[in-house]
């Protein structure tokens, strides 16, 4: 069996192995990432040998700390980046180049209806009527966008949701409440094969579908970092967080919104979780915890987008493409029958 993990600015590692009574035989690594001392490599073959294929990526990475001495320098790779191309070997796995990658920025459109279009091109990719695709939203109007199965009365202070013409939308992934203003934050989707994360847990998952972001913010100065489960930060504070939705046709969504100018002030009176995490803090507070990008870079909205789908596709390749006239159909008739009922948005009153 073989397996290939590039790491993210790092190194690409590369593992090679049998199987024999469900036990991993011969285990060979290699790559030209940089370890001292040289016999520390076979402590970290001998550390995998005998060991179940069927392990987590979490099981490999402890079987290698501990095996390894205590003064080893690993440069360009990890001993949990060992474990990715394990189970990419054990797998099958894809990765990122397998697949030709769409990249869709529409011009705005309502909150609803960008909910509405997650899911159906979620749907879309899994039933192999569109590639892989990474869409940048954008859209028209205040909202509150809260995740699947969260309670409308606890999350939301409708009144002031109203006061400040914010939709409350019901997406279809787990995760937290957002106060979204139009131009105040970026948002991304992707839609993706289960092939993409096979083998993965979905905290692997998280940080592994956003390395190319990562990498993106750091090109603009922000020494971006992942949090588990699900957030995006930085020494200055909170960028953003991220949740996912796995469809029955094994295709996967995965969304993040990162703050670029947030209203700390509009989300403390909107959120009331906001608002009791913070209330003894005050507004700056609530800035510094949801840290906008544009004070980091300085840069306009426009560029972060544009410099993050320039990484993207330097990475995994992409070419423009467009939401089609029937997934808008979709989207819409999706919109009328689902997410602007009060069946859906209560769901959990």
């Amino acid at each position: 069996m073989h397996g290939e993990y590039k790491v993210p600015g790092g190194k690409l590692v590369v593992v090679d192995f049998t199987l024999v009574d469900d036990r991993i035989r011969d285990f060979r690594l290699s790559g030209d990432f940089f370890l001292e001392p040289d016999d520390a490599l076979e402590c970290i073959n001998e550390a995998v040998e005998g060991m179940s294929p069927n392990g987590t990526i979490e099981e490999f990475a402890k079987a290698i700390h501990d095996r390894l001495p205590s003064e080893v320098h690993l440069l360009g790779f990890t001993p949990e980046s060992v474990g990715v191309a394990i189970r990419r070997a054990v797998t099958g796995a894809a990765h990122w180049r397998d697949y030709d990658w769409q990249i869709v920025h529409e011009p705005p459109v309502s909150p609803v209806l960008n909910a509405a279009l997650d899911e159906v091109l979620t749907a879309a990719v899994g039933e192999g009527l569109r590639g892989p695709t990474l869409r940048i939203w954008e859209w028209d109007s205040s909202a509150v966008i809260i995740g699947s199965f969260q309670s409308v009365k606890n999350e939301v202070d409708e009144e002031q949701a109203a006061a400040h013409n914010a939709q409350i939308v019901r997406r279809i992934s787990g995760g937290g409440a957002m106060y979204m203003e139009p131009a105040s934050s970026i948002t991304y989707a992707l839609y993706v094969p289960g092939e993409l994360v096979r083998g993965m847990s979905f905290a692997d998952s998280y940080a592994y579908l956003d390395e190319w972001v990562l990498e993106a913010l750091k090109s603009l100065g922000i020494d971006a970092v992942y949090k588990p489960l699900n957030d995006i930060t930085s020494p200055q504070g909170k960028i953003g967080g991220a949740a996912q939705k796995r469809l029955g046709s094994g295709a996967v969504l995965h969304h993040v919104t990162m703050a670029y100018d947030m209203n700390a002030e509009a989300m403390t009176q909107v959120l009331r979780i906001g608002r009791e995490k913070l209330s003894d803090k005050g507004t700056a507070s609530a800035q510094k915890r949801v840290d906008p990008l544009r004070s980091q870079t300085g840069l306009t909205r426009e560029a972060i987008i544009e410099r993050m789908i320039e990484v993207f596709v330097q990475r995994h390749g992409g070419t423009r493409s467009e939401v089609t006239e029937g997934e808008w159909d979709a989207a819409e008739r999706l919109v009328k029958e689902k997410f602007m009922t009060e069946e859906w948005l209560r769901r959990v009153p």
